[in-house]
């Protein structure tokens, strides 16, 4: 890519001093942010796009996330060896596979919604008690465990970090639940950080054979303990698909939404074909990671400072 890999330095320098550069920079986690900046480049990381209505047309991770969920729930029921909906045939009954999805966010929800289409019954949990009612409104049941966590999300909308001690116990307390699953999705991220783990490989031992796994957050170390990202693996007879990427294998609507998300950004970025963003904005506040030779998103000097 233009800013990782090998030959990623040369292109890099081709870019004119004083360019504006809109597009999914990995800003948390990506060093070359700094290099960036010091080439004298206006940067905008999409990722950092806030949750807020006024934004919603330019969010290119829930775009991304949408297509995810939606095909991890079709690589789930392409490996479990038993179909998804209950069927009342000639032969007997054929009983409906069980879902457990882990996180309720964009991806979440969409492999609810993509699970009970399916005719799978379908569980979900999430931290945050406040999409109760969207996993409901779903089909789906809503797993309650007796965990007090601390504030779940932040005000951009996105995940907050629990404690070690939090992750522990919701561990211990999910893996009942996971040994009852045909098809596990897991979806859990916090931006800039690992993402947690929920499944250990004590759980997958509980879980049927022949069950299987699809994680989601594998690009950033997994939410199950065994994940190998890029890979399909099977531990225990229990198959973890960890996905990269997973949107790019549905190519013709991703990017037909991330170009939507990009316009939406640049109209309001761009003012009778000048660049005149409005730092006061808090879109464009948000998503500016470098200018005039800077670092000046406080979010992403913490996170590579600390990385």
């Amino acid at each position: 890519g233009l800013l990782g890999g090998n030959g990623a330095d040369h292109r890099f320098q081709a870019l004119r001093e004083g360019a504006a550069l809109v597009g999914l920079l990995d800003p948390l986690a990506n060093p070359a942010m700094r290099k960036l900046a010091e080439h004298g480049l206006t940067a905008f990381a999409m990722e950092l796009m806030p949750r807020i209505t006024r934004a919603q047309s330019m969010d290119a991770l829930s775009s991304m996330a949408t297509l995810a969920g939606y095909r991890a729930v079709i690589l789930a029921a392409l490996t479990v060896p038993r179909l998804f909906p209950l069927m009342m045939t000639a032969a007997g009954t054929l009983t409906a596979s069980r879902a457990f999805v882990l996180g309720a966010g964009v991806a979440g929800l969409q492999a609810i919604a993509t699970a009970r289409r399916l005719g799978a019954m379908v569980d979900a949990y999430d931290l945050r008690p406040a999409v109760k009612e969207q996993v409901e409104s779903l089909g789906a049941n809503f797993v309650t465990l007796e965990l007090e966590a601390g504030r779940a999300e932040d005000a951009s909308g996105y995940a907050t970090a629990q404690a070690d001690d939090f992750y522990a116990r919701q561990e211990a307390l999910l893996s009942d639940r996971l040994s009852q699953a045909d098809a596990v999705i897991t979806t859990a991220l916090v931006p800039g950080r690992e993402a947690p783990k929920l499944i250990s490989a004590a759980s997958v031992e509980r879980m049927r054979p022949g069950s299987v796994i699809v994680d989601l957050a594998a690009e950033h170390g997994g939410n199950c303990e065994l994940t190998e990202p890029g890979q399909a693996i099977e531990r225990s007879g229990v198959t973890i698909i960890g996905p990269i990427q997973l949107a790019s294998e549905v190519p013709v609507h991703a990017s037909q939404m991330y170009a939507r998300n990009i316009s939406s950004f640049a109209q309001l970025l761009i003012q009778d074909g000048e660049l005149t963003f409005d730092q006061e904005d808090e879109i464009v506040s948000s998503t500016l990671v470098a200018h005039q030779g800077k670092l000046v998103n406080p979010m992403v000097r913490e996170s590579l400072v600390e990385a």
